[in-house]
């Protein structure tokens, strides 16, 4: 059995909201003697007169009695809405934030990368940077200088190492900071929202390198992100935080299943007026993007029946190029259903329209999100727009008795019946 290196017991965490203090000098002495010197609960807070009330309306609980255990090598996927408590939790496990209750036990080597970029100085240059930021993040000199070329080579930017990092797009930034965060080598990486920034191939890159150093080196992983496809690749164990309290907490696909099926909100339509506000990039900016179910009655539930119908439009800023489309389809705990390319079509600058159709009875109910690739020569992909359309499908059951979950990622009705042989007469 692998050996637990973290255990959260009891833990809370609670935050006063608006002016620090109660009012009161002496109360306030007390609550420091009491919290900080004896160790004990603010008893100002236990108490029941009106203005201990009225403090009491004026905390928030960040945390409430959050229990669980990671064994060494796991990598945990933490998720929930905005609000949830997911940094605060991470803050308290890296030692930044101290609890108001409980306790968090540790073994090994903590480093936390909280926010990309951490320590790094305008004025220096990528170089300069690079040192500066390894070593707040809790790498010796020794150990930056041994994988700097590394760090280097993930970047990829090797030409403006010298340059002021005040000169650097965010996207270049970004890329160094991660790369100085990839290689460090602790028991234990907290890692939040870090994800979420950059293109959508370093994205890529930084999720493979993370799966890498969790697999490869056995250390453990707390993650903390919105990508639900992020989580689900990366992370075997998920914990579900809803207003400062665990919703759940077991495998992956289950959590993050059903923390999906209750947030999800469908997005079936987007478009945009001008390619300076459209997602994509300087080869193909995309216009419109829309889903439109073939239901038979207007307005009614979209369930497994229906056929959808993929339409987009998207400015091609390349010229005279060879371009094509490529529509994914995931669940929305991660797991791609098909992967359908278009065929390839010489294309001039301008606007470019594509249709897909999904037939009907070939989805099982759930949760869906679609995203669009597309490729230049069949082989250079240009611009993925990562989830650019979801949807929920609800179910159909027809005179079909049975009552339990339908098996299966696809639900496709195929030639299937039987028969039995006329009896040979004696």
């Amino acid at each position: 059995m692998a050996d637990t290196v973290i255990k959260v017991e009891d833990l809370s965490k609670r935050y006063r909201l608006g002016t620090t203090g109660t009012g009161s000098l002496r109360q306030d002495l007390q609550y420091w003697w009491t919290t900080s010197v004896r160790k004990k609960e603010d008893p100002f807070f236990q108490s029941h007169s009106p203005a201990a009330l009225a403090a009491q309306r004026q905390t928030l609980w960040a945390l409430r009695d959050i229990n669980f255990d990671v064994k060494q090598g796991e990598v945990w996927g933490i998720i929930g809405n905005n609000g949830a408590g997911k940094s605060t939790l991470l803050k308290v496990i890296s030692r930044i934030v101290r609890p108001t209750h409980g306790t968090v036990k540790g073994r090994g080597r903590i480093s936390s990368l909280l926010e990309v970029g951490t320590g790094f100085h305008p004025e220096l240059s990528g170089r300069e940077n690079i040192y500066l930021s390894g070593y707040i993040l809790g790498m010796s000199k020794a150990e930056i200088r041994a994988k700097f070329d590394e760090i280097v080579a993930f970047s990829g930017l090797e030409r403006f190492l010298d340059t002021p990092v005040k000169r650097y797009s965010s996207g270049m930034y970004v890329r160094l900071a991660f790369a100085v965060a990839a290689h460090l080598e602790p028991d234990i990486l907290i890692l939040d929202e870090v994800l979420a920034v950059g293109d959508a191939e370093f994205q890529k890159k930084c999720l493979g390198k993370m799966r890498e150093v969790s697999q490869a080196s056995g250390r453990t992983i707390l993650f903390v992100s919105h990508s639900m496809q992020a989580v689900t690749k990366l992370c075997q164990h998920a914990l579900w935080l809803q207003h400062g309290s665990v919703r759940e907490q077991g495998p992956v696909m289950q959590v993050v299943n059903n923390y999906a099926s209750g947030a999800q909100q469908n997005n079936t339509r987007q478009s945009w007026a001008t390619p300076a506000e459209a997602p994509g990039n300087e080869y193909v900016r995309f216009k419109s993007v829309e889903l439109i179910p073939q239901l038979a009655v207007p307005d009614a539930p979209l369930d497994i029946r229906a056929a959808l119908t993929i339409r987009f439009e998207f400015w091609n800023l390349l010229g005279e190029a060879s371009l094509s489309a490529g529509l994914h389809l995931y669940s929305y705990g991660g797991e791609c259903i098909f992967d359908v390319p278009s065929p390839a079509m010489d294309c001039g600058p301008g606007v470019v329209a594509g249709e897909c159709t999904i037939p009907g009875n070939y989805l099982n109910d759930g949760s869906y999100y679609l995203s669009l690739v597309i490729v230049k020569d069949t082989s250079v992909e240009l611009f993925t727009y990562e989830e650019c359309l979801s949807f929920t499908m609800e179910d159909f059951r027809g005179d079909i008795q049975w009552y339990g979950k339908w098996m299966g990622a696809v639900r496709p009705t195929l030639p299937f019946r039987l028969k039995q042989p006329a009896l040979l007469a004696h």
